[in-house]
C-alpha cells in the first residue's frame, strides 16, 4: 500500500481521501496537481570571511594566543579599559517583569524567586530555563522596559554586584549548565555590552572598573573555552559575545575578525538550508534572531559593517519562525516550546530589521503550513532532531495545530523547555512524549525514544512528505432549473513515518487536507505494515486531538462525533468514521508557559499488525 502511494505520487496523482460515514460532507472525485518539488537535506553552508593577507596573519596569531593589544598596537602599551560605543539596544524587554524586579523579585514563566533569597553561585542548581534568565542577564532588557535610567540603575548594580560576589573568577573550564556555560556567558556578556548604560550608571568608580574588568575577564575566558560549547546554539551566544566584545572594547580589531569567523561557522553547524535551527525548536529560533539582532546593534554604535554572511543569516532565519505563527501572531507548541505571545515574537522580528512573509513549505525545518480564510494548519512532516542538536527534543512527529480566526482549537501541550518554573519539572519527560501531541500512538510508546537532559534516541529515522493542491467539483446549492456547480480547492498534506516499524511492524502514514474557505479539515491516518501480510496479533492504538483553551466539548449521542464550542461563539464539529470518541484532561503552556488546564479528544483500540485505516473530519458549524 506504501508502495502504491509513493508509486502514485511520483506519477502526479494520489489516493483520494475517503471521508467517514455519516459526515455529510463533499465525496466528489479529486483532482490532483501541482505536487512539491522534494529539496535535498544538507547542512548550510556559510563562507567565511574573505581576508586580506595581513588580517589572515592576525587571525591565526590571536588563535596561537598572542594578545589582541600587541597585534593591534605593537608599538605601545594596552590601552585603558573603556567601552568605546553605547549600544542602542534593539530588541526591547517585557515591562511586567521589570516592575517584578524593581519590587524585588524575578518573574520567568509565572514563578517569583525572590532577589534577595537567590544564590547566584555556580554551585546552586536553577532550573535551565531560570538560569538562562537569571545567569544571562537577559533580564537587563526587562529592566530597561519598566522605568526610566534613575529608576532602574540602581536596582541593575545590586543585582549584578550580587551576582559579582558569588562568582568572582570563571572556572578554568566551560560547565555544561549553570553560569559558565558557554551559551549563558556569552549571553551575559552580551547583555552587559548592550546594557552597559544600564549597569555601569554608578556614581562610584570602584563598581564600575569591576565590571568592566570582568567583561574583559570573560571575553579572554570565552576566547580560551569557546571550542568547549554546549551545542550549536550556546556556540553562536559565545562567539557572537566574543565579536561584540571586539567592537566595543580596546585593541579589539584581532578580537572581532576570530570572533566574525568562528560566528560564521558556528551558524552554519546551528542552521539548515531553508534557516531553521537543526533543534527544530521555536524558542532557539527565537533565540539566534535574537543575538545577531544585537551583535547587529554593536556593528551600528561602532560604525563597522557585519559580514554578509551574517546579513544573509538573519534574512534566512525569519521566515521559518513566521512560518508556525497561528491567526493571532504567536507560536505553537512545538519541540519544548510553549504558545509565545504575538508580542514577544513581533519585538524579535522587529529587531531583525527582516521584512519577510512565512515559510510554507520547509522540509528540513519540518514544519509545513497552510492557511485558507482564517484557518491556519502547522503539520509537523520531519523526524525529530539529532540528540547533538536537541535541548527539549519531543517525539512530536506527524502531530498537527489548528487555529481558527487567532484562536486555538487544535494544540499541542507544549512547555517542557519551562520546566522549573509554575511547568512542575517532574512532567518535563511526559511533555515531550509522542501523546502530548495530537497525533497516534501505539500501545502507548513514543514514535522516538525520550531520554534524559532533553535528548532522543531512536525511533523516527526517515519522513516522507508530499505536498500539492487538489481541486473538485462542489454543489452550491440548487435553483429552479437543477443544481449549479463550482470548482474547490484544498491544501492536501501527506506523510508517514517509521517510528513505529521496527517494534509494531507498521508505518503511520497522515494525510490533512485544509479546504480553500478554511472551513473543514479532513484527515485519514493509515497505519501500513512494513513486509507483505504484516505481523499476525493486535496492538493498542489512540488517535489524539488535545484542545486549544476555552473550547467547551459536547459528545455526540453516538460518541462518533464532538461539538466543539469557542469562546467566541463560533463551534467546529468532529466526526470519525471508526471507534468511539473519549474525552480526557490535558494541559496546555500559554504565553509564558505556564501549565493551562485543557482537555482532549481520544479515539482508541486496537489494531490489527497487518494494517489499518482511520478517517475523520473537522468541519466548521453555521
Amino acid at each position: 500500500m506504501l508502495g502504491q502511494a509513493k508509486a502514485s505520487a511520483a506519477a502526479g496523482t494520489g489516493p483520494a481521501l475517503p471521508l467517514p460515514k455519516g459526515t455529510g460532507g463533499e465525496e466528489d472525485l479529486l483532482r490532483e496537481a501541482n505536487p512539491a518539488d522534494p529539496r535535498a537535506l544538507a547542512l548550510s553552508q556559510f563562507a567565511e570571511p574573505q581576508l586580506r593577507p595581513l588580517d589572515r596573519f592576525i587571525h591565526l596569531a590571536y588563535r596561537l594566543g598572542i594578545p589582541g593589544s600587541a597585534l593591534a598596537a605593537p608599538l605601545r602599551g594596552p590601552a585603558p579599559l573603556r567601552l568605546l560605543a553605547t549600544v542602542e539596544n534593539p530588541l526591547a524587554g517585557d515591562k511586567a517583569a521589570g516592575m517584578a524586579l524593581r519590587a524585588g523579585h524575578f518573574r520567568i514563566h509565572g514563578l517569583k524567586l525572590p532577589i534577595t533569597q537567590l544564590d547566584f553561585a555556580a554551585t546552586t542548581r536553577l532550573a535551565p530555563p531560570l538560569a538562562q534568565v537569571v545567569h544571562g542577564f537577559g533580564w537587563l532588557a526587562d529592566l530597561e522596559a519598566a522605568g526610566p535610567r534613575p529608576t532602574t540603575a540602581p536596582v541593575a548594580e545590586r543585582i549584578t554586584q550580587a551576582w559579582l560576589a558569588a562568582n568572582p573568577t570563571p572556572p578554568p573550564r566551560a560547565l555544561k549548565i549553570g553560569p559558565w556555560s558557554i551559551g549563558n556567558a556569552g549571553a551575559r556578556l552580551m547583555a552587559w555590552l548592550v546594557h552597559a548604560p544600564l549597569v555601569l550608571a554608578s556614581t562610584d568608580k570602584a563598581p564600575r572598573r569591576r565590571l568592566l574588568g570582568t567583561i574583559s575577564e570573560t571575553a579572554r575566558w570565552l576566547d580560551r573555552q569557546i571550542g568547549r560549547a554546549e551545542d550549536s546554539l550556546g556556540a553562536v551566544s559565545g562567539w557572537a559575545a566574543i565579536t561584540a566584545a571586539g567592537l566595543l572594547l580596546p585593541d579589539g580589531r584581532p578580537r572581532r575578525i576570530f570572533g566574525e569567523a568562528g560566528l560564521v561557522r558556528a551558524l552554519g553547524e546551528l542552521l539548515g538550508d531553508d534557516g531553521g535551527v537543526l533543534s527544530r525548536s521555536p524558542l532557539a529560533q527565537m533565540e539566534a534572531i535574537a543575538v545577531l539582532a544585537r551583535l547587529n546593534a554593536c556593528y551600528r554604535a561602532t560604525r563597522h559593517s557585519p559580514p554578509a554572511a551574517l546579513e544573509a543569516a538573519q534574512a534566512l532565519m525569519v521566515p521559518p519562525l513566521l512560518g508556525l505563527m497561528h491567526g493571532d501572531g504567536g507560536l505553537g507548541n512545538w519541540q519544548g516550546s510553549w504558545a509565545v505571545s504575538a508580542d514577544a515574537v513581533a519585538r524579535v522580528v522587529a529587531a531583525s530589521g527582516v521584512r519577510a512573509r512565512p515559510l510554507r513549505d520547509a522540509r528540513q525545518w519540518g514544519y509545513q503550513r497552510a492557511t485558507a480564510g482564517k484557518t491556519v494548519l502547522v503539520f509537523d512532516a520531519a523526524p525529530p532532531p539529532l540528540a547533538r542538536h536537541a535541548r527539549c527534543g519531543c517525539a512530536s512527529t506527524l502531530a498537527f495545530e489548528l487555529s481558527d480566526a487567532g484562536q486555538r482549537l487544535i494544540v499541542n501541550c507544549g512547555g517542557a523547555a519551562a520546566a522549573g518554573g509554575l511547568m512542575p519539572a517532574r512532567l518535563e519527560m511526559g511533555l515531550r512524549a509522542t501523546a502530548a501531541h495530537s497525533t497516534v500512538t501505539l500501545d502507548d510508546t513514543n514514535s522516538t525514544a525520550v531520554l534524559i537532559n532533553g535528548k532522543l534516541g531512536r525511533g523516527v529515522g526517515a519522513v516522507d512528505v508530499d505536498r500539492r493542491t487538489v481541486s473538485g467539483e462542489r454543489s452550491e446549492g440548487r435553483a429552479a432549473n437543477g443544481a449549479r456547480r463550482g470548482q474547490w480547492q484544498a491544501s492536501r498534506l501527506e506523510a508517514s513515518h517509521d517510528g513505529y516499524a521496527a517494534r509494531y511492524g507498521l508505518v503511520h502514514r497522515r494525510i490533512l487536507m485544509l479546504r480553500d474557505d478554511g472551513s473543514e479539515l479532513r484527515g485519514e491516518d493509515v497505519l501500513v505494515p512494513v513486509r507483505k501480510g504484516g505481523k499476525r496479533g493486535f496492538v493498542g492504538y489512540a488517535i489524539r486531538f488535545h484542545l486549544g483553551p476555552d473550547i467547551e466539548v459536547a459528545l455526540a449521542a453516538d460518541a462518533r462525533g464532538a461539538r466543539l464550542a469557542m469562546a467566541d461563539g463560533r463551534a467546529w464539529q468532529l466526526r470519525v468514521g471508526a471507534g468511539e470518541i473519549a474525552v480526557d484532561d490535558s494541559l496546555w503552556a500559554d504565553a509564558e508557559g505556564r501549565p493551562v488546564p485543557v482537555q482532549q479528544l481520544v479515539i482508541q483500540g486496537m489494531v490489527s499488525r497487518g494494517g489499518g485505516n482511520f478517517s475523520w473530519i473537522l468541519k466548521r458549524m453555521n
